[in-house]
């Protein structure tokens, strides 16, 4: 087997010691963007969530509802820290509304849960 290379996961490769950044993410067997079968199900029940509770809050709520759902898109790319934030502002709003925005809160918990934080 001389010659041969495999490689499964994370591969990060450095030469030089200046403007290294960026890491190779390989993840096999999974979803839509990398991500798991659940995490993607899960984001399009919260989308689906999202939709209802949309039409039962402020104008200025709604409108940050709409704008946190591209980073909760299963096909985006979206770097962890802004998936968390457009998570957190979402589970906010749904916490300021009470039993109408209850199915919302739970469904953030169980994605941060498939998030593994």
């Amino acid at each position: 087997m001389s010659g041969n290379s495999y490689y499964y996961g994370d591969s990060v490769n450095m030469y030089g010691g200046q403007g290294n950044q960026g890491i190779v993410k390989t993840q096999v067997g999974t979803g839509a963007a990398g991500q798991s079968p659940e995490l993607v199900a899960a984001l399009a029940e919260l989308h689906r969530l999202i939709g209802e509770l949309r039409a039962q809050v402020p104008a200025a709520s709604a409108q940050l509802l709409d704008e946190s759902l591209p980073a909760l898109s299963a096909d985006a790319a979206v770097p962890a820290q802004e998936r968390h934030r457009a998570l957190m502002a979402i589970a906010g709003i749904a916490a300021t509304v009470g039993t109408v925005g209850q199915p919302v809160a739970q469904a953030i918990q169980a994605i941060t849960g498939l998030l593994g934080g």
